[in-house]
């Protein structure tokens, strides 16, 4: 049986001995009881990751403070936002960031901004707006969610996730703040609202010339739907979130509509009708300007390449040819094409003049994309592969973005996923690529149990062909050693999915290879 790679803790704890990854995980995990179980587990993974690869391979996903004040002062930080309504507990109102704004004096005024909201492909297709303007010389803020692995993954300053110190001195700058609108309240901020705030504040702080944000969830009632996005971008709409936001795109699309904001300019990925036609009836509404994908841009051709693909997109000024992406799949094309409009936009390309940007820069932008967590490899022999799909939707366009990129002979799944999810539909797009799943649970509170993920797993797969692992780490253990069966030299890979919590700790179980 594989490994999982070794940890030597011996730095921090003075003890000569390397301790075992998996029990310090379990430790720092059992010894934060007091605190939301998300939070203990990304603390618990950062920690025993901190040693684990170069800090080039982990600039974007941050480890715990090594100074022990600024770990122990984030602590406490954390330790406070948990105390606050989860991001699964919503009042759909902007009531109370609007009044947190408004005695902060309107921070997120003093920049304009790109929105983006959809189903699927929000946080990659941020990543690639921000490369694209950072490119361009201008500073930008981006905040987007959940977090991987650590919570100022969500707050970035020129593409770089803020520093644990500006975590902290940004949330006690507005802490005094946030307790006066507190008391003022129905209810208190949630724990996404000072979220959103914060980021408002350390943009407005820096300054950058362009933020960046995507949305918690919907749009409408949205925390960040406080700024009024100059350029706003919708990524595909599917199901999800279905008892808050709707049963069908089209009632989906209507909240997430909530975003285009009068003489706005649109830019739509590939959409179902009904959702499309909601969204164009809102732009007429509001006298937006729309592009939409397949008409005013797109995906022109793509083909596989080493380390990602190569693309030609066509955007609103023209074709930008050999576009590297080092990114899997074809979802994530119509993701750069998505990007590329979007920036496109924010520059006036095809309104103000129909000049293209800088091919050059943009190939260099592209080619600088990250994107964790998404279709990423983290080992070879065998080769263990983590995707953050958590939806049918998303789960089809990783199925077969693995298909096409991957030789593997015998894929093994490692599935663990929240228990509000379209768990079934999940599991059905894995179906047909998956040789064998090991169900397996995340440390969250929000995770299904594993029982019952198994009996819905067994009903589609089959008795034999699913495994039982109440661990993540067991499951991982579990999948390498049913990959490596046919031998070192075949084929055997593994897919750790189904929930952004369950592909960060594997990500911090396994570390960077």
């Amino acid at each position: 049986m594989s490994e999982l790679p070794p940890y030597d803790d011996s730095s921090e704890s003075g003890e000569s001995e390397p301790r075992d990854p998996i029990g310090l995980f379990d430790e720092i995990v059992a010894a934060e009881t007091d605190r939301d179980p998300d939070l203990a587990v990304i603390e618990a993974g950062s920690r025993t990751l901190r040693a684990r690869g170069s800090a080039a391979e982990r600039a974007d996903v941050p480890a715990r403070p090594a100074d022990p004040e600024i770990d122990r002062a984030l602590r406490e930080v954390e330790a406070e936002l948990a105390t606050r309504w989860g991001e699964t507990k919503l009042e759909p109102s902007v009531s109370r960031i609007a009044a947190l704004m408004d005695v902060l004096g309107e921070p997120q005024r003093a920049y304009p901004s790109i929105h983006i909201t959809g189903t699927n492909g929000k946080t990659s297709t941020a990543r690639m707006i921000e490369a694209l303007l950072g490119a361009f010389d201008l500073r930008t803020g981006r905040y987007t969610s959940p977090h991987v692995q650590s919570v100022t993954e969500r707050i970035s300053l020129d593409g770089t996730p803020v520093s644990a110190e500006r975590f902290i001195e940004t949330y006690e700058d507005i802490k005094p703040y946030v307790e006066m609108v507190d008391s003022q309240q129905e209810y208190r901020l949630s724990f996404f609202e000072v979220l959103t705030a914060m980021a408002y504040a350390a943009f407005a702080d820096a300054p950058v010339d362009v933020a960046v944000v995507e949305v918690g969830m919907g749009g409408s009632w949205d925390a960040t739907n406080v700024i009024d996005g100059a350029v706003a971008v919708v990524t595909p709409i599917d199901l999800d979130h279905t008892d808050r936001l709707g049963t069908t795109p089209g009632e989906i699309a209507t909240e997430k509509a909530g975003i285009v904001k009068q003489d706005a300019t649109v830019i739509l990925a590939q959409q179902p009708v009904d959702a499309a036609q909601v969204l164009l009836k809102k732009a007429v509404e509001v006298d937006a300007t729309v592009a939409r994908e397949g008409l005013e841009f797109g995906v022109v051709a793509r083909q596989v390449a080493v380390g990602g693909q190569l693309v030609t997109l066509r955007g609103l000024g023209g074709e930008y040819e050999e576009v590297f992406l080092p990114l899997h799949g074809a979802y994530q094309a119509h993701n750069a094409a998505v990007a590329l409009a979007a920036v496109e936009a924010f520059f006036g390309v095809g309104a103000a003049h129909a000049q293209s940007l800088d091919i050059d820069t943009v190939r260099k932008a592209f080619a600088s994309v990250t994107s964790p967590g998404r279709l990423e490899i983290v080992r070879r022999s065998p080769t263990v592969v983590l995707d953050a799909a958590h939806n049918p939707a998303g789960a089809r366009a990783t199925a077969e973005a693995v298909s096409e990129v991957f030789d593997f002979s015998r894929l093994i799944g490692v599935v663990g996923a929240s228990a509000d999810k379209n768990v079934r539909g999940l599991l059905e797009a894995f179906e047909p690529i998956f040789s064998e799943v090991v169900v397996t649970r995340n440390s969250s509170h929000r995770a299904m149990d594993v029982d019952e993920l198994a009996g819905i797993a067994v009903e589609i797969f089959g008795e034999d062909r699913v495994q039982v692992e109440p661990r993540l780490d067991d499951a991982i253990e579990a999948a390498i050693t049913l990959a490596e069966e046919e031998g070192e030299y075949t084929g055997g890979g593994v897919l750790v999915t189904g929930s952004v919590i369950t592909v960060g700790e594997a990500r911090l179980l396994l570390g960077r290879r």
